[in-house]
């Protein structure tokens, strides 16, 4: 028997004791199994006396396997016992040792989350209809257009959209810093690539000029160093280019595409334009029907259930970054955020993929869900998106049902996603 008593929402401690008899009896089983490994002088190997090889190695010596065993079985017992699901590795603390008394300890509990559906059939979603326009279709030729261009060098004062070669060296109270200085350095002017202020201050120079931009860091640069602190760089300007865009003609649609009409070019990128809006709104529905679902769900979770999982993401960070020779800190800093914000970021993260995975696992077990051959297709599929080497035969003989079970989970939650589409409508569209 044990006892149970709650010490916080979703933590439990059990009270476990196990009598002086069978603490001893497994101390008597390490004993017999281990001796031989604690050689001492004046005795035969195996025949040290208990009590002279603890007096020696330690009291607890022989805390081993038996005794481990030992609780692992009261406390599965308690768990049997009181209808118990945890969802972390207890925390053991021992309040008494005794082989004369016996063994009193206390076994903290985190309990698998309780999760309370609400709505998550009949969710209406509120979504814009979007067409595509004319406008549409000329931003993504002219896109296609810049890709084409080529730099043509001009001899005139700078102007925002102008591509320049240049040199510069940056100084703070005369001092010079690290990764403030470059040779031949492009940009373009007006791209935002330097920090506030810079480019603005080149427009204007011509070829050959020197000129001095003064510029302030932001107080929130990545570099603790540098931010909110003034700064002068040298600039030299070597070249000045503009961009010389293809005619938007026959010509053009000829040789970037497979039509001979810049008609027939049109057409395409505005078929290519529905068919990718059509994608995104399914995206979208998909992604706000889930999220309603999430949200209308009531879950009680424990803390050290988010602190758990946040810990292992970050765990598996820190292993990426070893391997690349960096850490943490580091990272951090390239991000233009502290190592407290990173770990607030990968917590409030860790929080958001557990409310998901436990309210999606309660749906499915609320509707006895089961994937269907489609649902592993789609898994499948999507798996093979992010391999580089999967071809069309590869992903048939995943398909087959002797190979598919490795995909079961993400099985079941395309199940899970069809059937809150299923029961989902789009409402109030309004053109876009």
């Amino acid at each position: 028997m044990s006892e149970i008593s709650t010490i916080e929402n979703g933590k439990v401690k059990l009270a476990l004791s196990i009598s002086a008899e069978d603490f001893r009896k497994a101390l008597d089983s390490a004993y017999r199994r281990l001796s031989g490994k604690y050689p001492l002088p004046g005795f035969r190997k195996g025949k040290v006396p208990r009590r002279v090889i603890e007096a020696t190695y330690g009291k607890n010596i022989f805390w081993d396997n038996e005794f481990d065993a030992l609780i692992d079985r009261k406390y599965s017992d308690a768990i049997q016992e009181h209808g118990l699901t945890p969802e972390l590795p207890p925390e053991v603390t021992f309040t008494k040792v005794s082989e004369e008394e016996g063994v009193e300890l206390d076994v903290f509990v985190v309990l698998h989350p309780t999760v309370e559906l609400g709505q998550y059939k009949g969710i209406e979603v509120p979504m814009r209809e979007y067409n595509v326009t004319d406008e549409d279709v000329e931003k993504e030729l002219d896109r296609r257009r810049h890709e084409m261009a080529r730099l043509v060098a001009v001899e005139r004062p700078i102007e925002e959209g102008d591509t320049v070669k240049f040199d510069f060296a940056g100084f703070i109270d005369g001092e010079a810093f690290e990764g403030g200085s470059a040779k031949n350095y492009s940009m373009v002017i007006g791209s935002h690539q330097f920090i506030p202020g810079f480019e603005e201050q080149m427009v204007g120079m011509v070829i050959g000029e020197e000129r001095d931009v003064n510029v302030t860091f932001p107080e929130d640069y990545h570099a603790e160093n540098l931010a909110g602190k003034p700064a002068v760089f040298k600039v030299k300007v070597h070249e000045v280019s503009v961009e010389e865009l293809p005619e938007a003609d026959d010509d053009f649609a000829a040789d970037t595409s497979d039509f001979d009409t810049i008609a027939e070019l049109c057409a395409d990128i505005r078929r290519g334009l529905e068919e990718q809006a059509e994608k995104d709104k399914a995206a979208a529905f998909e992604s706000a029907v889930l999220q309603k679902a999430i949200g209308n769900a009531k879950i009680d979770m424990h803390p050290d259930i988010i602190s758990a999982e946040a810990h292992e993401e970050l765990h598996s960070l820190e292993e990426q970054l070893k391997s690349i020779g960096a850490d943490i800190e580091g990272y951090a800093q390239y991000m233009g955020i502290t190592s407290e914000e990173l770990h607030k970021r990968y917590h409030d993260m860790a929080d958001s993929q557990l409310r998901a995975r436990y309210v999606i696992q309660a749906i499915i077990d609320a509707e006895k869900l089961e994937p269907t051959d489609a649902d592993y297709e789609r898994s499948i599929r999507s798996y093979a998106e992010k391999q580089n080497d999967w071809d069309e035969a590869k992903i048939e003989e995943q398909l087959k049902p002797e190979n598919r079970t490795r995909y079961a989970q993400a099985a079941l939650y395309e199940a899970v996603v069809r059937l809150l589409k299923e029961n989902a409508s789009i409402v109030n569209k309004e053109e876009a």
